[in-house]
C-alpha cells in the first residue's frame, strides 16, 4: 500500500461519516419529524449535500488516486479505488449548484407528495414533479456526457447495467409472467384474511420475525412510517414498517421484506466500515437479498407453517384452519393497485410499468401534465381493471419525489438475482425445509452472509451473483420457480 492511499481512505471515511449523518436526517423525516420542520429540512438537507459535493470533488481525491498505485494494493484496495475513482469521476460532473438544488427541492417535494397522497390530488403535486425532473434530467445530462440520460442515471443504482440490457431481460418476463398470472386469476382463489388484527400485536410479533431473519437489534431498529424502508449501514441499520387492522401480512412481509436489506449491511464485513465497501454493491443486488427473504424463505410452504401458529398465538383463532390453506392464503394472488403489497407474481408488472414510464419521463416523451393518464391506461392494460384514485395510481410511490429516477427498474433485477441465488442456495441446502418449518433461518440467512453479504463492494454486481451461483445471472431461475409454485398452489 502506499502513502497515497492511506490519506485518501482515511479522507473517504470521514466523508462516509457525513454521509450517514444525512442518512439518518432523512430517516428522521420520514419517521419522528415534525411536519412543521420541513422547510428546515429541506436547507439542512441542502447545507449538508454542498459540504458534501466539495468533498467528493476535492481536487486532492484526484491526486491521491492518481499516486495510489493500483499495482501495489490487494484486492480489497484495488475494489476500493475502483468506487472511489468512479464516485469522484460522477461527482466532478455535476456542479455543486446543481447538487444543492436538487437535495433541497427532493427534500420539500416528499412532504409536498405526502399531502397530494393523502388528498388524492395529483395536480398538488405535478408543479413540484416537473421541478425535480428538470433538475433530475440536467444532472443526467451531466453525466452522461452525450450518451443516454438514463443510463446515466442507472448508475447510481445498479453500475453496469443499461437500458438496453433491462429491456432483454424484462422482454422475456414480461409475457411470461402475464401468461401465468391470467391462467392463475382464472383458478378458484384461495381464502382471504378476514376481520381486525391488533396493531400492538403486529408489531410485537414483527420484530420477533426481525430477529427470526437475524436482524440485530444492538444496531437497529423498528418504527413505522407511510412507505417502509431501511436506512444507514455497518453499526447502525433501522428498518421501518406499517400496520392496518385488516392486512397483517402487510406489516410482516413489509418487515421481512426490510430485514433483508438492513441485514445485507449489517453483514458486510467490519473491516469495510465507513469505506465505500462497506455498503451494498448495488441496488439489483439489495433486492436480491430483501426479495430472497420475503418470498422464496417467508413465503415457502416451511415457513408459513411456522407463522400460522405464531399468528395463532398472536391472535387467537382467526379463520384459517391449518397451515396449507394458510400456505394458500399467504400466496393468494388477487388484483391489487399496490405494488408493495402486489404477490411475488405481479409484482414486477408493477415495477415494469414504472420503468417504462420514468425512461419517458426522463426523455422528454412523455410529460407530467399527461403522466397520470398513462399510469392509469397502462395500468388498464396490464392489469385489466381501472385505478380508482392517485394513491392507488401515480401518487402511490415516494421515489420520483426524492428524485429515485433509475431505482425502480432494480425492483426486478433484484428479484432475477433472488431466483438465481434461491437455487443455489436450495441446491447447497437440501435439508432447508426442515429447518424452516421450525422458524429457523439461520442456515439460509448464513449461506446468504457467506456468498453475497459480507463482501460489501468489493465484486461488481453481476460478478457477485455470479460467483454465488456459479453461472452468470438470468431470469430463467426466478420464471421456473414462480411457474413451479403457482402451478402447484393453484392446480393448473
Amino acid at each position: 500500500m502506499t502513502r497515497a492511499y492511506d490519506d485518501l481512505l482515511a479522507y473517504v471515511q470521514e466523508t462516509q461519516a457525513l454521509a450517514s449523518v444525512a442518512g439518518r436526517l432523512q430517516w428522521d423525516q420520514e419517521t419522528m419529524m415534525p411536519k412543521g420542520a420541513a422547510p428546515q429540512r429541506a436547507q439542512e438537507t441542502a447545507a449538508l449535500e454542498t459540504v458534501l459535493h466539495a468533498r467528493r470533488t476535492d481536487p486532492r481525491v484526484a491526486d491521491w488516486l492518481d499516486k495510489a498505485n493500483d499495482a501495489k494494493c490487494d484486492e480489497v484496495a484495488v475494489a476500493q479505488l475502483r468506487h472511489i475513482r468512479r464516485d469522484y469521476e460522477r461527482a466532478s460532473k455535476v456542479p455543486a449548484r446543481l447538487a444543492t438544488e436538487i437535495a433541497r427541492a427532493t427534500s420539500t417535494a416528499q412532504g409536498v407528495w405526502a399531502d397530494a397522497r393523502t388528498a388524492d390530488d395529483f395536480s398538488a403535486f405535478a408543479p413540484t414533479l416537473e421541478h425535480v425532473i428538470a433538475l433530475k434530467r440536467e444532472e443526467g445530462q451531466a453525466l452522461a456526457a452525450g450518451g443516454d440520460v438514463y443510463d446515466a442515471m442507472l448508475q447510481d443504482y445498479e453500475p453496469g447495467t443499461t437500458s438496453t440490457d433491462l429491456d432483454a431481460m424484462f422482454g422475456v418476463l414480461r409475457p411470461e409472467l402475464s401468461a401465468l398470472r391470467a391462467a392463475v386469476l382464472d383458478a378458484p382463489p384461495p381464502d382471504r384474511l378476514a376481520g381486525d388484527f391488533d396493531e400492538a400485536a403486529q408489531m410485537k410479533l414483527t420484530r420477533k420475525l426481525a430477529k427470526t431473519f437475524g436482524y440485530d437489534m444492538q444496531h437497529g431498529r423498528v418504527d413505522k412510517a407511510v412507505h417502509p424502508f431501511s436506512s444507514g449501514s455497518g453499526l447502525d441499520v433501522r428498518i421501518t414498517t406499517r400496520t392496518s387492522a385488516q392486512e397483517p401480512f402487510d406489516c410482516f412481509y413489509s418487515t421481512i421484506h426490510e430485514v433483508g436489506h438492513a441485514a445485507y449491511e449489517q453483514n458486510i464485513s467490519r473491516d469495510y466500515l465507513l469505506t465505500p465497501l462497506g455498503r451494498g454493491v448495488s441496488m439489483g443486488v439489495h433486492e436480491s437479498q430483501s426479495r430472497l427473504y420475503e418470498n422464496q424463505i417467508g413465503r415457502s410452504r416451511a415457513f408459513t407453517g411456522w407463522l400460522y401458529h405464531e399468528m395463532k398465538d398472536a391472535f387467537g383463532d382467526f379463520g384459517i384452519p391449518d397451515e396449507e390453506a394458510f400456505y394458500a392464503c399467504v400466496n393468494r394472488v388477487s388484483n391489487g393497485y399496490i405494488r408493495t403489497e402486489s404477490d411475488e407474481l405481479q409484482y414486477n408488472l408493477h415495477v415494469l410499468l414504472r420503468f417504462d414510464l420514468e425512461r419517458a419521463l426522463v426523455s422528454g416523451d412523455l410529460q407530467v401534465a399527461d403522466l397520470e393518464a398513462a399510469w392509469n391506461d397502462r395500468f388498464l392494460a396490464d392489469f385489466g381493471f381501472a385505478v380508482d384514485k392517485p394513491s392507488n395510481g401515480v401518487l402511490q410511490d415516494v421515489h420520483w419525489s426524492v428524485g429515485l429516477f433509475g431505482y425502480f427498474p432494480t425492483y426486478s433485477l433484484g428479484n432475477v438475482y433472488a431466483g438465481c441465488l434461491h437455487e443455489a442456495m436450495r441446491a447447497a441446502l437440501p435439508d432447508l425445509d426442515s429447518q424452516l418449518s421450525q422458524g429457523d433461518t439461520a442456515a439460509a440467512t448464513d449461506w446468504l452472509r457467506q456468498n453475497v453479504q459480507r463482501h460489501g463492494g468489493l465484486y461488481e454486481p453481476r460478478d457477485l451473483i455470479a460467483r454465488a451461483r456459479g453461472a452468470d445471472p438470468s431470469e430463467a431461475p426466478l420464471l421456473a420457480y414462480l411457474k413451479e409454485k403457482f402451478t402447484r398452489l393453484y392446480g393448473l
